[in-house]
C-alpha cells in the first residue's frame, strides 16, 4: 500500500488507517522521525504543530502497542502524550482515534474544564493510550485513578508553550512518576537554554530532527491586537465590521467548530452575509460557502484552522483571529488569506487576558511586537496591563525574567514511588480545572 515510504513499515491495520485520513506521502518530519521511533530512539523534534508531528508520534506509539501485546491494567496506561491544552489534546485524541479505529486499541483523553466522570469511564476500559493536559493528569494521579509506572512510551509535546503557561512544576511531578526505562520523546517549536535543559531530564541518547518552519513573511500587512474580554469578543467582531463597510471580504478564525457557528448566528442575526466552514460541513457545503465567498455574495467567511490552508481567494480584505490559533505557525497560515499577490491586507487579533502565552508565542516566531489598537468600545485594560506590552521591543519567555529565575531553578521536593492507592505525595488538590 505505501511501498517505498516509512508508512509501509507500518502494521496494516495501521496503514489502512492512515490512507483512510487521506496520507499518501508522509510530511519531512514524519519521513525521519517514524523510523528511528520505531527503532526504540528516544527523540527531540524542533517542530511547529502543522508539520505532522502528531503522527509521526503517534504511529510509532500504536504500532508498539499492537506488536507488543501486555494485559490491560485499569489506570495503568502503556503510552503518555502531555499537551499544554484542552484544545490540543483532544486534536491529539482525535487523530489517535482515527489511527488506531481498526486496531481497538482503547484510549483516554484528561483535559481539565469539564466533568471527569467521561474520562474515568474511559480509563476503566482499560485505556492502554492516555492523552492529557497536566493539572487534570495531576488530580486524577492524586485521586489513585491514574498510575504512570506502567508507561513504556512518553511524549512531552509543544515544550515551549509548556513553559509559557507555567506548567513546569507540573511537568516535573510528572516526570517523576514515570519509569526510568521508557522511550521518551520531546517536540517543541524553539529551543532556548530552559527547554534544553528540560529536554536533557527527559532524553537519553536521542535522535534530534529539526524542521525549519516556513517562513513568516507578514509585511505587507497590517496587523493589529485588540485586547477584549472573552465574553465580548462577538459583540466587537459585529462593530468592526459595521464599522468597515471598506472590508467586503473578511475570513474570522474560531479554534473550534462549535464557535465557528456559534459566530456565524450571531452575525446573521445582525443582518450579515455569512458561512461557516469546518470539518464538519459536507464536502457540498464547504463548496457552495466557498464559491459564494468568491463572488462577493457572502461577505465574512467563518473557518476553522482546519480549513484555513485551503482558503485561496482573491481581495480579502481582512482576516479577524477570534481567538490565537494553537501553533504560532498557523497564524502566519491565517493572516496570509489576506494581502495575497503583492497586495496589502489587514489582520486583527483579539486576545483576552487568558491568551497572553499565545500572544507572545506568536510575536516571538514573526520576531515582531504587534500594535495594540486601544481605540475601540470594548477595550480590556487588564488584559493590556497582563500582556506586558507597556514594554517595548520583541516579547521575552517568562522563564528569562529576573523575578522568574529563582522560582525556575528551584529544586522540586518529592517523595519516591507511589504511596499506596492514594498520592499524597502531590500534595492538595489543584483549584480550578484541573489544567
Amino acid at each position: 500500500m505505501f511501498e517505498g515510504n516509512v508508512f509501509g513499515r507500518l502494521d496494516q491495520k495501521l496503514q489502512h488507517a492512515v490512507a483512510d485520513a487521506g496520507y499518501s506521502v508522509p510530511t519531512p518530519i514524519q519521513e525521519q522521525a517514524i523510523p528511528r521511533l520505531l527503532e526504540g530512539r528516544d527523540l527531540i523534534g524542533i517542530a511547529q504543530t502543522g508539520t505532522g508531528k502528531t503522527a509521526a508520534f503517534m504511529l510509532p506509539i500504536l504500532q508498539h502497542l499492537i506488536k507488543v501485546r501486555r494485559p490491560r491494567r485499569i489506570g495503568h496506561p502503556r503510552a503518555l502524550v502531555l499537551s499544554p491544552t484542552r484544545e490540543l489534546a483532544v486534536q491529539t485524541a482525535e487523530n489517535a482515534r482515527r489511527y488506531s479505529a481498526l486496531a481497538q486499541l482503547p484510549y483516554a483523553c484528561l483535559i481539565g474544564g469539564v466533568s471527569q466522570f467521561g474520562q474515568v469511564k474511559d480509563l476503566k476500559k482499560g485505556a492502554e493510550t492516555v492523552i492529557a493536559c497536566p493539572g487534570r493528569l495531576i488530580d486524577l494521579m492524586t485521586q489513585g485513578i491514574v498510575f504512570l509506572d506502567q508507561v513504556e512510551m512518553f511524549v512531552l509535546d509543544e515544550a515551549d508553550r509548556m513553559l509559557d503557561m507555567g506548567f513546569l512544576p507540573d511537568i516535573k511531578r510528572i516526570i517523576s512518576k514515570l519509569p526510568v526505562r521508557r522511550q521518551s520523546m520531546f517536540f517543541s517549536a524553539t529551543m532556548s537554554p530552559a527547554i534544553a535543559a528540560l529536554a536533557a531530564e527527559l532524553v537519553t541518547d536521542p535522535v534530534k530532527i529539526e524542521i525549519a518552519p516556513e517562513a513568516p513573511a507578514v509585511e505587507k500587512i497590517s496587523q493589529k491586537v485588540m485586547f477584549v474580554e472573552k465574553a465580548r469578543k462577538d459583540s466587537l467582531l459585529i462593530h468592526l465590521l459595521k464599522t468597515h463597510p471598506e472590508w467586503t471580504k473578511v475570513i474570522v478564525f474560531a479554534k473550534m467548530r462549535h464557535g465557528a457557528d456559534r459566530v456565524c448566528k450571531k452575525l446573521a442575526r445582525e443582518g450579515i452575509n455569512c458561512a461557516a466552514i469546518h470539518s464538519d460541513k459536507t464536502q457540498g457545503q464547504r463548496t457552495r460557502a466557498m464559491e459564494g465567498f468568491r463572488r462577493g455574495e457572502i461577505r465574512v467567511l467563518v473557518a476553522t484552522d482546519i480549513a484555513s490552508r485551503g482558503i485561496d481567494v482573491k481581495d480579502v480584505s481582512c482576516v479577524v483571529n477570534m481567538e490565537l490559533p494553537l501553533e504560532t505557525e498557523s497564524y502566519v497560515h491565517r493572516i496570509g488569506r489576506t494581502a495575497r499577490a503583492g497586495e496589502s491586507g489587514v489582520a486583527v487579533s483579539f486576545v483576552s487576558a487568558e491568551e497572553r502565552a499565545q500572544l507572545k508565542a506568536v510575536e516571538r516566531f514573526i520576531r515582531k511586537t504587534i500594535p495594540v489598537d486601544r481605540d475601540q468600545p470594548f477595550h480590556c485594560e487588564d488584559a493590556d496591563r497582563r500582556s506586558g506590552h507597556e514594554r517595548e521591543g520583541l516579547p521575552q519567555a517568562p522563564w528569562v525574567h529576573p523575578a522568574n529565575r529563582n522560582r525556575s531553578n528551584r529544586k522540586r521536593q518529592g517523595h519516591k514511588g507511589f504511596q499506596g492507592r492514594r498520592q499524597p505525595d502531590f500534595g492538595q488538590k489543584r483549584n480550578g480545572t484541573g489544567e
